[in-house]
């Protein structure tokens, strides 16, 4: 019995010192996140169409002193979208509706139509991305389409332009 007790006591201590060898590992990770700044969405300048005449299309390019204009503030270069909610129609005295029969747009990370990206304007997210300093710059141009019989006054729409980080 003596040699199985020497036995049994040489595993105790073979065992203990194998379990000591194995010790438990541990890492850590870092939780980050970069806040972006708030959009900033202003309305520049009203899309003006300016006199009509009853049966007579006007239209008004984006390049015109009277189109519309957003002016935009985010993080710089990051990506946007821009969607818009537009009028079908300018409402005027009595509920008279005139159409509005086509839009046109065009985003610019400089306050300049020249050189700009033209899009259609519509409730579809169009792609874009601010300026390394933060900017960007929309216009809004479109056709009304007034009938031969159009009431006459003021008729007016609410152009809106949503943007938002993608």
């Amino acid at each position: 019995m003596r040699i199985s007790t020497r036995v049994a006591a040489a595993m105790v201590v073979a065992c203990s010192l194998v379990a000591t060898a194995a010790h438990a590992q541990s890492a850590t990770i870092q939780a980050l996140a970069n806040v972006y700044q708030p959009i900033t969405v202003t309305g520049a300048r009203d899309l003006d169409f300016g006199n009509v005449f009853p049966g007579i299309a006007k239209t008004i390019a984006i390049a015109d002193p009277t189109s519309g204009r957003f002016d935009l503030g985010g993080q710089a270069s990051a990506n946007v979208d821009l969607t818009f909610t537009l009028p079908p129609n300018l409402t005027g005295p009595a509920a008279a509706t005139m159409p509005i029969g086509s839009w046109t747009g065009c985003y610019n990370a400089t306050n300049a139509t020249a050189g700009c990206t033209s899009f259609t304007p519509s409730g579809t997210a169009t792609p874009t991305s601010f300026s390394g300093a933060g900017a960007l710059f929309v216009w809004v141009g479109g056709q009304v389409t007034p009938a031969a019989n159009q009431t006459a006054g003021s008729y007016v729409g609410t152009v809106q332009l949503d943007a938002a980080y993608f």
